[in-house]
């Protein structure tokens, strides 16, 4: 009996949308017009002072940089997902015959 290859084209493919969904939950949860700068407490020589871990501008770039790699990564997944489904129909969806089945 020849054991059957694994897709790993269709795990990576479900790996990627969830990221895509990731990313998207993201970019929906931040908006641009309601970010402000996030702002810690770090320790210094001369006690704790307020410091801005991440600007309203550092922010909006990331979220961009996100937008702009969120739709490349969809559009190949798509161009991934027609290749597949074209592979899919080239194969044909017959099943196998109970009869013909190693059980």
């Amino acid at each position: 009996m020849v054991a059957r290859k694994s897709n790993y084209i269709n795990a990576e493919l479900d790996w990627a949308e969830t990221q895509l969904l990731t990313w998207r939950e993201y970019v929906q949860a931040n908006p641009l017009p309601q970010l402000v700068d996030r702002i810690e407490w770090r320790p210094t020589k001369t006690g704790t002072m307020p410091m801005v871990v991440a600007s309203i501008e550092a922010q909006g770039k990331f979220i961009q940089e996100t937008m702009k790699n969120y739709l490349s990564l969809l559009e190949v997944v798509g161009k991934l997902r027609e290749i597949e489904e074209t592979k899919k129909s080239a194969r044909g969806k017959s099943t196998v015959p109970p009869r013909m089945q190693n059980d």
